[in-house]
């Protein structure tokens, strides 16, 4: 950074730095998994947002510029799905240019064979892959998109060849649904050097029909995995990690969970949102956010955008999946919330 940019980090009101942005580009996807954007809800007729309304690549960049300066240092570009936005690698050789900053991607992988080259030659670090199982008919039914598990494990080939890696791979488990299959997904990346990380399934937004009895508890996870495949606790690599970390006693790798309704982490939190069309979310579960495309297009200086971001930042007290936790019970916390996937998970 130059010597006209000083770095001025900030803190929240429980002492939470802002560390990570998670950039959502895009609010359309080419799957309907009915934990994030279920078909009945998001079917043809849904209305999404207008080219017009969605931030460019210029804005956007402007905006990481200003994080950075408050101390961000890691970015992840998620949707939607990203990789639906045109000429994404764009937009990721401005963001790799900040220095000292991570920059990974999250999708679905349907569009990954063809793009991870291109990707990382434009300075992407690593991405994350969304693989809920690898039994084919379970996996078609969750994307409810008819796409089979081939394509995902193609597209994670193509990362790791491109160089993308650790790569990582992300699955909600839900009771009833995915569960019996989690040591197969576990099995199946052992001793490849990708990370499996299995997610509670989590009362994002207010489609998913989700409910308490739902959820496979991360101790629940990790005692089917362990029964199988004995584990090891790993620590944590940083403050504010979100998974817990597992290592094969047997040397072939690790694995993950990540708990965020029975054992929250809201405490570590560094995380703030930006949505396609610019709003400044602080927590996965808000009601509302921040309009920054309205200042950024009134023509607002840097600082007086640094100032806006700084502010919301400082005034964050968010920590809903505590809350849930401590006064909510078995159906999770009513009245409305963004969903995710406007904002990326």
């Amino acid at each position: 950074m130059s010597g006209e940019e000083p770095e001025v980090p900030v803190r929240d009101r429980l002492g939470r730095s802002l560390r990570d942005l998670r950039i959502s580009v895009t609010d359309r996807c080419n799957f309907r998994c009915r934990y994030c954007m279920p078909r009945e809800v998001f079917g043809p007729e849904f209305a999404f947002l207008p080219r017009r309304e969605i931030l460019t690549y210029e804005e956007i960049a402007r905006l990481a510029r200003l994080f950075h300066r408050l101390g961000l240092r890691k970015i992840r570009l998620t949707g939607g799905e990203p990789l639906l936005r045109r000429d994404l690698p764009v937009l990721v050789e401005m963001l790799a240019a900040l220095p000292d900053t991570e920059l990974a991607l999250t999708t679905n992988g349907s569009l990954l064979p063809h793009r991870a080259e291109e990707l990382a030659a434009a300075g992407l670090d690593r991405v994350t892959v969304s693989l809920d199982s690898l039994d084919d008919a379970v996996f078609r039914r969750m994307n409810d998109a008819d796409f089979p598990v081939s394509r995902v494990l193609e597209g994670i080939d193509a990362a790791l060849a491109a160089g993308l890696g650790p790569v990582k791979v992300n699955a909600v488990v839900h009771r009833g649904v995915n569960d019996h299959t989690l040591v197969d997904l576990a099995r199946h990346f052992r001793g490849t050097g990708v990370v499996v990380r299995f997610i509670e399934y989590m009362d994002v937004g207010t489609t998913n029909g989700w409910r308490m009895d739902a959820v496979v508890p991360a101790a629940e996870v990790l005692a089917r995995l362990g029964a199988e495949l004995p584990l090891e606790p790993l620590p944590a690599r940083y403050p504010g990690e979100v998974a817990q970390r597992f290592r094969y006693a047997d040397g072939s790798g690790e694995v993950g969970v990540i708990a965020s309704v029975t054992q929250p982490f809201c405490g570590g939190c560094t995380r703030a949102r930006l949505s396609a069309e610019g709003t400044l979310y602080t927590c996965l579960f808000a009601a509302g956010g921040t309009d920054l495309r309205a200042v950024l297009r009134a023509g607002a200086a840097d600082e007086e955008l640094l100032e806006v971001i700084a502010g919301v930042w400082r005034a964050r007290e968010d920590r809903y999946s505590e809350l849930r936790t401590a006064e909510t019970g078995a159906d999770g916390a009513a009245g409305p919330k963004v969903e995710m996937s406007y904002i990326g998970g």
